[in-house]
């Protein structure tokens, strides 16, 4: 594990403490999930866009003109 030091504006710091006692965990165990969160976030997008980048039009309206074109189930149309 490494230890990184930052710098956080004080109200930030204040939210990050209420948050933290709240689930009763850490700031940095916290700050730690949330970067997580964030990292996770941001190579979901990277990962989306390549796999968008490799489609095809004529793939997708081939496989989309074997759909049998039905009425939704009763469930759906809430």
């Amino acid at each position: 594990m490494s230890a990184l030091s930052i710098r956080l504006p004080e109200s930030l710091h204040k939210n990050a403490k209420v948050y933290a006692l709240q689930e009763g965990i850490s700031v940095n165990q916290l700050i730690s999930t949330a970067l997580d969160e964030k990292l996770s976030a941001l190579a979901t997008e990277d990962y989306l866009e390549q796999r968008a980048a490799r489609g095809k039009r004529n793939a997708f309206e081939a496989a989309m003109a074997t759909v049998p074109n039905a009425p939704p189930d009763a469930a759906d149309r809430k």
